[in-house]
């Protein structure tokens, strides 16, 4: 199953591959997306694969009248991860999820990642279920097929620029744009912590393009709703920079400057 392009699955090529009662299975395609800070191809956007077929775990055993919001996502990477995408690009990595464990107010699920058959990765969401959820369009109702070619360039996938850099502050600005948000009408989870992935893993290697920390691990806190647009942005700090390994702290800003993400990352040298 294939998405339409105005939904954060389709903008990103996912494709669903495996839909039963217990595990569920979606591809995404990975060449060419790079960071736009470093131009070095880049883990965050697996982020947008994990969320939606992980939370699609959690979300199919929804209570009846409920709807699922990402809470938690966490990603971890084989240490030669970066290395295994960057070699083969044209191959898609695949995603293979199920729950974990009975659902309560919340809801685990587990994922692992693999790419031509190599696992590269883990990772985990937890939702919670809210009731009476107001929908906009988006991935699972009412779906419509874009006019517009789809963009390439990962920065322009997730609709965000780089608003700042140098020194210890790196900013991304996020924008407005239907196509990347969820059908709650916010910023889609897996495209905020690609966001977050992108600035934190930036601020690590400002000053190191010869000797770049790789993504190691991604943990993300979701507080509130992100809304594109106005004075939306993602923004990180190092922690810790060493000669084989460093931890960022990245924060997902709404437009009335309240956080409404929290991130941590750490990265080692190869």
């Amino acid at each position: 199953m294939s998405y339409p392009q105005t939904t954060p699955p389709g903008r990103f090529g996912i494709r669903n591959v495996g839909d039963g009662p217990v595990d569920h299975a979606a591809t995404m395609p990975v060449a060419g997306l790079c960071n736009p800070f470093t131009g070095a191809p880049s883990l965050a956007p697996l982020a947008v694969l994990v969320d939606h077929i992980a939370g699609f775990a959690n979300h199919a055993r929804r209570p009846d009248g409920h709807w699922t919001v990402s809470s938690e996502l966490s990603m971890e990477f084989a240490p030669d991860a970066q290395t295994i995408l960057a070699a083969d690009p044209a191959t898609p990595v695949l995603a293979e999820s199920r729950a974990v464990g009975a659902a309560g107010t919340t809801s685990l699920s587990i994922c692992d990642l693999t790419h031509g058959g190599t696992e590269i990765g883990l990772a985990t969401v937890r939702t919670f279920y809210i009731e009476a959820a107001v929908h906009v369009p988006g991935a699972f109702e009412q779906p419509v097929e874009s006019t517009e070619p789809l963009p390439t360039a990962l920065a322009d996938l997730m609709a965000v620029e780089i608003a700042e850099t140098g020194g210890d502050a790196v900013v991304l600005r996020q924008l407005a744009h239907a196509a990347v948000n969820n059908t709650l009408g916010a910023v889609h989870g897996g495209v905020a912590a690609a966001g977050l992935e992108l600035v934190a893993s930036a601020a690590l290697n400002v000053g190191r393009p010869q000797d770049p920390l790789h993504t190691a691990s991604l943990r993300i806190n979701y507080l509130r709703r992100l809304i594109g647009g106005g004075r939306s942005h993602y923004t990180a700090t190092p922690l810790h920079v060493g000669r084989s390994s460093g931890v960022a702290e990245a924060q997902g800003i709404g437009d009335d400057g309240r956080v409404a993400l929290t991130a941590r990352l750490t990265a080692y040298r190869r």
